[in-house]
């Protein structure tokens, strides 16, 4: 299985269509976001990884997110936030996982969300944390 794309957004929706087929709405894709007030603060972002079983897979994984102020995921960095969470998928077939994490930024700066299935490759998704305006 493989991650196929891993993004911040603001809201995620999927709608039936005909074919059978299901469309992904999503709204907000962000890589910064501005402060909403001075740091030290907290936010909690929606993570959104879209993950691929092809058809000779088992469809059963674990998909593992590490929070941390660098963008190597073998960083002896401090973790920020974590989660890790079992999931299955249908061979041949497309799944999601959507991840809300808390990350405390006690200044504006960069944290990078290091996504991957069962010890797999990572994928890297960095988010900045913007002076307010």
């Amino acid at each position: 299985m493989q991650v196929i794309s891993a993004l911040f957004v603001e809201e995620f929706n999927m709608r039936q269509v005909d074919g059978p087929s299901t469309r992904l709405d999503l709204t907000g894709v962000m890589f910064s976001l501005l402060a909403p007030s001075p740091p030290p603060v907290t936010i909690e972002p929606h993570l959104v990884a879209l993950i691929h079983c092809r058809p000779d897979e088992a469809g059963a994984g674990v998909f593992e997110v590490i929070v941390i102020a660098d963008s190597d995921p073998n960083a002896e960095a401090e973790q920020i936030a974590r989660n890790v969470s079992p999931f299955q998928v249908e061979p041949g077939k497309f799944t999601y996982r959507l991840v809300r994490a808390e990350i405390a930024f006690e200044e504006h700066a960069t944290v990078y969300a290091h996504c991957r299935i069962d010890r797999g490759p990572w994928t890297t998704v960095p988010l900045t944390l913007l002076p307010a305006a």
